[in-house]
This record gives structure tokens, C-alpha cells and sequence, in this order.
């Protein structure tokens, strides 16, 4: 059942040329997609909202953070707020 899951690769470069290949379920990134952005946007989408997810955790809900770890979350959720229009806590539900 599984072999007849269409999938589609997404190749991730860095800014020094490194690159990593993800395979995943179309019909999934079809589903979660944002009206008609592209399937490369919502991949994208997913990538940020994962990170900050779990530098939100690291940072609040982890062992103790120190100041540089703090700093990369805040720029996470700048960047957050720039793509998606609204803070990671009004995104989620999730306010401290």
C-alpha cells in the first residue's frame, strides 16, 4: 500500500554549497499547504515552523539556556513573525 504513495524529493542548499535531499508524501504537503503556495513555500513553511518549535522548547521548556541559545530562539522568532505575519504564540496557541 505504501509503494502507491506518490512522493516528491526537495533538495536543501546551503549559502557553502552543503545540500541534503528530503523525500516526503505529496498528498501530505498538498494537505497541509496554505491555499496556493507551492509546494517548495509550504516545505519551506514546515522547515521554520520546526525550528522554532523546538528552539522554543529548548529555550522554555529545556534544562536551562544561556544567553547565546536565548538569542538564536529570539532570531528565530523574528524570522517566524517575518514569514507567517504573527508571532510563534499566536500561531500556536502556545503563550508564556
Amino acid at each position: 500500500m505504501t509503494d502507491d504513495v506518490e512522493t516528491t524529493t526537495f533538495t536543501i542548499e546551503a549559502e557553502d554549497g552543503d545540500d541534503d535531499e528530503v523525500t516526503v508524501p505529496s498528498e501530505l504537503v498538498d494537505l497541509v499547504a496554505d491555499g496556493d503556495q507551492s509546494r517548495a513555500e509550504t516545505v519551506g513553511d514546515i522547515v521554520l515552523l520546526s525550528f522554532a518549535s523546538r528552539a522554543h522548547h529548548v529555550v522554555h521548556h529545556g534544562d536551562g539556556a544561556d544567553a547565546d541559545l536565548e538569542a538564536q530562539e529570539a532570531r528565530t522568532m523574528e524570522l517566524f513573525e517575518e514569514r507567517f505575519g504573527m508571532t510563534f504564540g499566536e500561531a500556536t496557541g502556545h503563550q508564556h
